[in-house]
């Protein structure tokens, strides 16, 4: 393969789908998979080669289209005409569109999205591009669509050094949570020394509530390839690996497609597009285990040890894989590196804030009229993303607060609606960007309830290595139990609150540095519900079944011992 052959690859690509006078896509994400995307699908390729249309229309899988509570999701693409999207679609709903496609009416309008569907409209794709606009299983439509050209520029036109620096330029952060400077880490790993060195996408996306990694892996593979490829020859790595939970069955099983896809068409391998530059991705599949998430723990998992982090410096750009210098970047960052190769870093620099550059996608889940999949630039503010994009809450309800972050993060309150969807913004309310989980609440929900259930999970996830966070968050969850049960004190809230600190300060990586943060952002905004509680015995939304008396010291041993009613051993 060289850049003529890619070229060619592209114009053949487009002339095959301007043969036809319509496609019709359908979103085999896992959210309209799960609701019948498959049965829409198979239906309408029944149909069509029933009435021999499909030398004229073609029906084919697209990744995910964005509003995923509305699916099963349905594109129709006709040339010279606006695109239109079905929600709810079902089999028969399906051919009722085809027929009128086929005698040449305008389809069906029940089920039809407007052109200016809010949902869709005021979000800006960089990472989803492509998402619900191609077949993620054929690297022939990610090529019409432009894929693989910034590595075949990078390759001929510029140093691994110019790759560096417009990833500097670009103003781009980890997407995985942290936010550290991309271009940093890239210039770490490319300058430091190692007989090999080896690239790592993290996908072992594991917060509640969370898939956008997911739904990048499933809907745009080429996209995560590409992205692999240039950070490999940026840093001088000729491996690379990428990380999937094994939950994530569909996206594992797209990207082994794409790779052998990609070598088959020598767009991976051996003297990429002619040059020099030799680069192979292999995939590694954890068992998910939520703290393989931090990276030494994942390059435990990689290397076929127990997944478990380690004491750092060495970082992994210094040491990594099997000692080597290792760059590891989430899913969603090395998916955004091919647009700001072929744009140029300042474009993507001029998108966002001050601060924080470019977009963000989120998983818009919980209490929300459209659950579903979304980006927009960085800075868009809360109020814009639950009530512009998500239609507000269902039901006539009051917003009472967003979780951010996942386990990781803490909740923004209604108060701080307008709160811009940034690092430093989030920061300052008390939460984190995180990976981009978004799970909306209404006036139903139990804070103190809220913080139990993370709490529950940190301790499930707490690999055990280190006491504080294998002991703290059993005990921090203990007291949480305590709370909503009805049998706390205003001195188990003390102690509550002194863990917090202890847990977040002594705890060896990230899971138990942050296990605190739903505890304290809950305490923060809504510390009178903890105390209503505990004096009132009451909880305002209903959730939590109420001790009508605190226990006493006997009784509170008692019930310790037992696991009973707010003391889960």
């Amino acid at each position: 393969m060289n850049r003529a052959d890619l070229r060619h690859m592209a114009e053949a690509e487009q002339e095959r789908q301007e043969r036809f006078r319509c496609r019709i896509m359908v979103c085999a994400g896992t959210p309209c998979l799960s609701a019948g995307a498959q049965t829409v699908l198979d239906s309408l390729r029944k149909a069509l080669a029933e009435s021999r249309l499909d030398a004229e229309i073609e029906a084919v899988a697209s990744g995910c289209m964005g509003p995923c509570s509305r699916g099963p999701l349905v594109k129709v693409r006709q040339q010279g005409k606006k695109e239109i999207i079905f929600e709810r679609v079902t089999p028969e709903l399906a051919r009722q569109i085809l027929l009128s496609l086929a005698k040449g009416r305008r389809p069906p309008t029940v089920s039809a999205l407007p052109p200016d569907f809010p949902f869709l409209a005021r979000q800006m794709k960089v990472v989803l591009a492509n998402s619900g606009s191609i077949n993620p299983e054929r690297v022939e439509e990610y090529v019409a669509a432009g894929g693989y050209g910034a590595l075949a520029h990078a390759l001929h036109e510029l140093t691994p050094d110019d790759v560096c620096r417009e990833v500097s330029v670009s103003g781009l952060r980890g997407r995985g949570g942290a936010g550290y400077p991309t271009g940093v880490k890239w210039n770490l790993a490319r300058k430091a020394n190692g007989e090999r060195k080896y690239v790592v996408a993290n996908g072992d996306e594991g917060d509640p509530g969370a898939y956008m990694d997911r739904s990048i892996m499933e809907s745009d593979p080429h996209r995560i390839l590409e992205g692999m490829a240039l950070a490999g020859y940026a840093i001088g790595a000729e491996q690379g690996f990428i990380y999937v939970r094994g939950e994530y069955y569909l996206a594992g099983r797209r990207l082994e497609a794409a790779i052998r896809a990609a070598e088959r068409a020598g767009l991976l391998g051996s003297r990429v597009f002619g040059s020099n530059f030799n680069f192979r991705i292999d995939i590694r599949t954890g068992a998910g285990a939520f703290v393989c998430g931090e990276e030494t723990s994942l390059m435990a998992s990689i290397m076929g040890r127990r997944g478990q982090p380690r004491q750092r410096p060495p970082y992994p750009a210094q040491q990594g894989l099997w000692g080597c210098p290792t760059l590891i970047n989430n899913v969603e960052t090395l998916a955004t590196v091919p647009a700001i190769m072929g744009k140029g870093g300042n474009w993507y620099a001029g998108i966002g804030s001050a601060g924080s550059k470019g977009t963000k996608v989120y998983a818009l889940a919980g209490q929300v009229e459209i659950a579903g999949l979304i980006e927009v630039p960085m800075g868009t503010t809360l109020r814009e993303v639950v009530f512009d994009i998500g239609g507000g809450i269902p039901g006539g309800k009051r917003f009472k607060a967003a979780q951010s972050g996942g386990p990781s993060g803490g909740c923004i309150p209604s108060g701080e609606l307008d709160t811009p969807l940034d690092y430093e913004s989030m920061q300052r309310v008390g939460t984190i960007m995180g990976s981009g989980g978004l799970i909306i609440m209404d006036e139903t929900s139990c804070m103190p309830d809220v913080a139990s259930f993370f709490l529950d999970f940190c301790r499930d996830e707490s690999c055990g290595k280190c006491v504080p966070c294998r002991v703290g968050t059993v005990e921090m969850h203990r007291l949480l139990r305590r709370i909503t049960g009805g049998t706390a004190t205003m001195d188990d809230l003390a102690k509550l609150e002194e863990l917090c600190e202890l847990v977040g300060a002594a705890s060896l990586c990230g899971l138990g540095m942050t296990a605190p943060n739903p505890v304290l952002s809950t305490l923060r905004y809504f510390r009178d519900e903890y105390v209503e509680h505990i004096s009132r015995h009451r909880c305002a939304a209903g959730v939590c079944s109420m001790a009508e008396v605190p226990a006493g010291p006997e009784q509170e041993a008692l019930l310790h011992a037992m696991g009973g009613a707010g003391e889960e051993a």
